[in-house]
């Protein structure tokens, strides 16, 4: 195989995505409970709520606290499909690359 700028990145951005594919899996002992996401979504679903009846000011500050909340506990995950994303992208970078010569 022939090395070249894309081969590297693609080459990287595998090893990025294993690297936190494999934090991400070995630090993880036991998963956030189910009740941990109810507090988070009631406050995105109070603001909507507060957006719909005319309150936009609370409305708006309880859907971005609720918001951010959420996606602090589902952080993990987050990681994890970006991590998935990677390996495949670097992985359809050498096939692309190996395909053209």
């Amino acid at each position: 195989m022939k090395m070249n700028r894309n081969t590297g990145l693609a080459l990287l951005l595998i090893l990025f995505g294993a690297l936190i594919l494999f934090g991400r899996l070995g630090m993880h002992h036991g998963g956030p409970h189910l009740m941990s996401f109810l507090f988070p979504i009631a406050m995105v679903g109070l603001g909507w709520l507060g957006i719909k009846n005319g309150r936009t000011m609370i409305g708006w500050i309880l859907a971005i606290i609720g918001t951010l909340a959420l996606l602090s506990k589902l952080s993990g995950l987050i990681a994890i499909v970006l991590a998935i994303g990677l390996i495949i992208y670097g992985v359809s970078l050498l096939k692309t690359k190996r395909s053209s010569y």
